[in-house]
């Protein structure tokens, strides 16, 4: 039986935008008392054209050309001339999930209640993504504030019939596509052309599906460095509970309950306990709980934004029944969440500077306590992974460049209408490429601290790390002697994309009571 998810404007959770983002199986229903609140906003904006008011972007034009006066007979022309014009986006189109997350963040923003819509325009959206039609949506075209107006306009022109979509891995004219699936082009009402392109939903939309495998990709970096940790023979003891609870952040405190978990038992690190002259490590190893505990808290501050985002009402104006008030505001306005995925980069780009130290430890004779230069099982006539280690350090060039604000590049639009404007969806696509730089390098690190740990055997690691490291040798053997990696390291990123890895941390990832005295 088909999940169903249930679009009601205020309950929404990422999950769930990613699960019907990525599979089509899923049903999508609107909530009957979500229907009875979109009615009444739709009967105050009819009884306010049928009395003549004077109300933006119902019997007003758009933007700068808000004093221009439209007559009853051409409401209908307004709105779907303003859906053509808006379909002005270029670029590579986004790919499916993030059309449909889009088109479901849009539904469920309508579903709110204060949009002013009929329930059938709300119905529709939802027919389509039912349907497995999405609209062709373009990847540049909004500047994050007014809305993402090019991209959502890109899904309202498939709604009312027009441009091309894709269904089934076909491409071609949406119309196409409606009439196989039984369903009708909408004729947009008053205000309903509005309705469709103001919000923030492709910022919002792209922005989660990257934070969700940045979630997943963080947990892959904890496995990743506790793996690192025991190949390059260093110790767990800055993972002590005392030093975090000395300086109490919960992410850092988290991370290091994390790190003794995955190392518990671990016959490598009772072979180095005594008569190591080494005092202490490397901040690639040492300072773990640290950094990685930033980002917990990074990650944890842009999950909310993006919760609080995805169950808004964005457009503008909004229509409050209960007052008899409609009103223009700037909730389209992407601000908060172009902020949030500029510091979500960031993060990024760190966790990808921290892995890739570790590799260079691993790899380095002079760093790796005695394994052998790259890797590499003869080196010299091999070269094991010198090169994947610059394949890293070339994907960290590019998480640096992206990790540059977009947030603070505001360029007026509109007749100086517009003029502070938010470059949201900017932020998202640096976001969402960030995620899969950091997921290659984190492939990196776990191939080579895999190879590092066959080099300790028949010492064993860890319970978490062997664990971690069966995972990584079920997509990639270990190295017999030199050979192309290109495909063995997209496969283990794939494996950190789909939470294969993120799975192994979540089995030991379970908070424990903080006590003194524990023995590492």
């Amino acid at each position: 039986m088909s999940q169903v998810v249930v679009v009601d404007g205020n309950s929404l959770t990422l999950e769930q935008v990613e699960s019907v983002a990525i599979d089509l199986a899923l049903d999508i229903e609107l909530c009957g008392r979500a229907e009875k609140r979109v009615i009444r906003s739709r009967d105050l904006i009819e009884s306010k054209v049928r009395s003549g008011e004077r109300v933006y972007g119902v019997t007003t034009g758009f933007g700068r050309l808000a004093d221009v006066e439209i007559a009853s007979e051409e409401m209908t022309d307004l709105q779907h001339n303003l859906v053509r014009s808006h379909a002005s986006g270029m670029g590579n189109p986004f790919p499916r999930e993030v059309v449909r997350a889009i088109m479901l963040l849009r539904a469920n923003a309508l579903a709110r209640g204060v949009s002013g819509c009929r329930v059938g325009l709300i119905r529709a959206l939802i027919g389509l993504l039912n349907a497995g039609i999405h609209p062709r949506v373009p990847e540049f075209g909004s500047v994050g504030a007014s809305g993402d107006l090019a991209p959502l306009a890109h899904v309202a022109l498939g709604m009312i019939g027009e441009g091309d979509a894709e269904c089934e891995g076909a491409i071609g004219p949406v119309e196409r596509f409606l009439g196989g699936a039984g369903l009708e082009a909408m004729t947009l009402a008053t205000k309903e052309g509005l309705a469709l392109i103001n919000g923030t939903q492709a910022t919002t939309g792209l922005g989660i599906l990257a934070l969700l495998r940045a979630e997943r990709a963080l947990a892959a970096a904890e496995l990743a460095s506790a793996m690192s940790l025991e190949a390059l023979l260093g110790t767990p003891s800055a993972y002590h509970e005392e030093i975090h609870l000395a300086r109490p952040h919960q992410g850092q405190i988290h991370s290091a309950q994390l790190q003794r978990k995955l190392l518990a038992k671990s016959e490598i690190r009772e072979s180095h306990r005594h008569d190591d002259p080494r005092v202490q490590d490397a901040y690639s190893l040492r300072c773990v709980p640290q950094v990685h505990g930033a980002a917990r808290h990074a990650l944890g501050y842009v999950r909310g934004i993006l919760e609080t985002e995805a169950n808004s009402a964005t457009d503008n104006p909004l229509v409050f029944p209960a007052e008899e008030l409609i009103l223009s505001g700037g909730n389209f306005h992407a601000q908060i969440v172009s902020q949030a995925l500029d510091l979500l980069a960031i993060a990024l780009a760190d966790l990808a500077a921290f892995s890739e130290r570790r590799v260079e430890r691993l790899l380095n004779p002079d760093l790796s306590a005695g394994l052998p230069a790259f890797l590499a099982r003869r080196p010299g006539v091999e070269s094991g992974f010198m090169i994947a280690q610059v394949t890293a350090v070339d994907l960290l060039a590019e998480l640096r460049l992206l990790a540059g604000p977009a947030s603070i590049d505001s360029v007026t639009t509109s007749a100086n209408q517009e003029d502070h404007v938010s470059m949201g969806l900017a932020a998202a696509r640096k976001a969402y490429r960030s995620v899969r730089c950091l997921e290659r390098v984190l492939a990196i690190e776990l191939m080579c601290g895999a190879e590092g740990i066959e080099h300790r055997r028949p010492l064993k690691a860890g319970l978490g790390v062997e664990e971690t490291w069966r995972v990584v040798r079920s997509y990639v053997s270990r190295l017999e002697g030199d050979r192309m990696l290109g495909p063995d390291l997209e496969a283990l990123t794939d494996a950190v994309a789909s939470g294969a890895l993120s799975e192994v941390a979540a089995r030991y990832d379970v908070r424990e009571e903080l006590s003194s005295g524990q023995d590492l």
